[in-house]
């Protein structure tokens, strides 16, 4: 029942864009050759501009898909979503534009395109937010919304409440909590009290007409469950199991069937199939472009680092990526040769004397990360990631921090989530792990694009580059 109410909504979220930017086509069309607009070599066939519906028709949402616009997330802020909208309106134009450019069939003018992407973040934009406030009120007149009993006012009851309320979308409102614990009796969480006990199930749901219920009972409480089950069995409800695992959940679980077994997956990897598929592409479009880019620049930093010491112009050091395995970084050399000999494996510091005088202008523009493009077309790498450590490093640091080893579920990256709000070099490692975490787990292509814009606008002055 969640699952289709989802999809109902992501229906009708995507028929609302797909309009709304055929709209903006027509519009544009429209303002730039049937008003005052001067036209010298005089207007194009609207012909050419329909053709494109169908294209739009099927780009458009695959766009929007890997931006995280269909999730149905109601607690996603306005700026966020309107962020969203323009970055995959701007790709979706882009592809659109590199499919014309294949296409030669004919030229896309391009004050209608500028005025056909302005028009269609608009339209877009106006169409979700009617959406959104339509849904907000049929919510809060009670229409189509089902009522859920949480028993277990636990972690786990509360992550349930938590997921509920922060998403209307799955048309289902949380009436409260059961639980046997006596200290819980009275306690208020987020507007839901606790209502009873486990022994007071039936009579709360014809109380409170009750169409789900959600068992979220710790793995011990298995006979409370059963004595449920058969309370309600004769009950027009629907039951929900959601296991007590949090203390071993690492990132979003997963239930796969095993012939025909339930199994919970407790360390699905976050990127699969399609998402991983996109970044890598990402990673592969990017960084050869950007060694395409760079090439005039990288031989003049290679002769400045020669021409200081006579030394090797590149620094490889072994670090660690992907499912914990080994590969060589490759970076400008920026400190002396054999700086290491004496002091061992130790993070760099500010004012640190074993830089060169050509290093330190690396270190602070991050010029001396650019080898590590190579890196990220062999695979060894991410244009976006947690940063990879040494191995005696990592060794050090995952008996300190408890989930620091799920750093390296994804790619190690070239910069990261923690690194753009500035946890770099000789900073909190606990911050660094922080950020890193909640890049993996909420990561999407928006965000990947919005970390490395964030990136080239700080590149040059980011007071932790040492």
């Amino acid at each position: 029942m969640i699952q289709k109410q989802a999809l109902r909504l992501q229906a009708v979220f995507l028929a609302s864009d797909v309009a709304a930017t055929s709209a903006a086509l027509l519009a544009a069309y429209v303002i730039r050759f049937e008003t005052v607009w001067p036209i010298p070599l005089g207007p194009q066939p609207l012909s050419n501009y329909a053709s494109l519906l169908p294209v739009i028709a099927l780009l458009w949402p695959v766009v929007f898909y890997f931006h995280r616009l269909y999730q149905m997330r109601r607690d996603r802020s306005s700026i966020d979503e309107a962020l969203a909208i323009v970055m995959a309106a701007s790709l979706a134009t882009l592809l659109l534009v590199g499919l014309l450019s294949f296409w030669r069939a004919w030229s896309f003018n391009r004050a209608l395109l500028i005025l056909f992407l302005a028009l269609d973040i608009l339209f877009v934009a106006l169409g979700r937010f009617a959406i959104w406030r339509y849904l907000e009120k049929v919510w809060a007149s009670g229409v189509g919304v089902r009522r859920a009993l949480v028993v277990g006012a636990g972690d786990a009851g509360r992550a349930i409440a938590d997921k509920l309320l922060d998403h209307p979308a799955t048309g289902l409102k949380p009436v409260g909590f059961v639980d046997d614990d006596a200290a819980r009796r009275g306690e208020d969480y987020r507007g839901l009290a606790v209502l009873g006990t486990t022994a007071d199930v039936r009579e709360l749901i014809e109380k409170h007409e009750v169409d789900t219920i959600f068992l979220a009972l710790p793995v011990d409480a298995y006979r409370t469950m059963l004595g449920i089950l058969k309370d309600v069995g004769n009950e027009m409800v629907d039951i929900r199991f959601v296991p007590d695992l949090f203390q071993f959940v690492t990132f979003k679980a997963g239930v796969e069937d095993f012939d025909g077994l339930p199994v919970i997956n407790l360390t699905q990897r976050p990127l699969e199939g399609w998402n991983s598929l996109v970044k890598r592409t990402m990673d592969i479009v990017l960084s050869a472009g950007g060694l395409v880019v760079l090439a005039i620049l990288l031989p003049f930093v290679a002769l400045a680092i020669w021409l200081e010491d006579r030394g090797p112009v590149f620094y490889t050091q072994e670090r660690m990526g992907l499912d914990g395995r080994l590969f060589r970084i490759l970076k400008f050399r920026s400190m002396r040769v054999g700086a290491e000999d004496e002091t061992g494996a130790v993070w760099a510091k500010e004012g640190d004397a074993r830089r060169t005088r050509v290093g330190a202008f690396l270190r602070s523009t991050s010029l001396d990360e650019v080898p590590q493009l190579v890196n990220i077309l062999m695979g060894d790498m991410s244009l976006v990631g947690p940063r990879p450590e040494r191995p005696e490093f990592v060794r050090e640091f995952k008996e300190k921090f408890p989930q620091y080893m799920l750093r390296h579920r994804v790619r190690a990256g070239l910069t990261g989530w923690a690194q753009v709000h500035g946890w770099r070099g000789n900073t909190s490692l606990s911050k660094r792990v922080e950020y890193d975490l909640y890049y993996i787990e909420n990561w999407s292509l928006s965000l990947d694009l919005q970390i490395l814009w964030r990136t080239a606008t700080r590149s040059f002055r980011d007071e932790n580059a040492y």
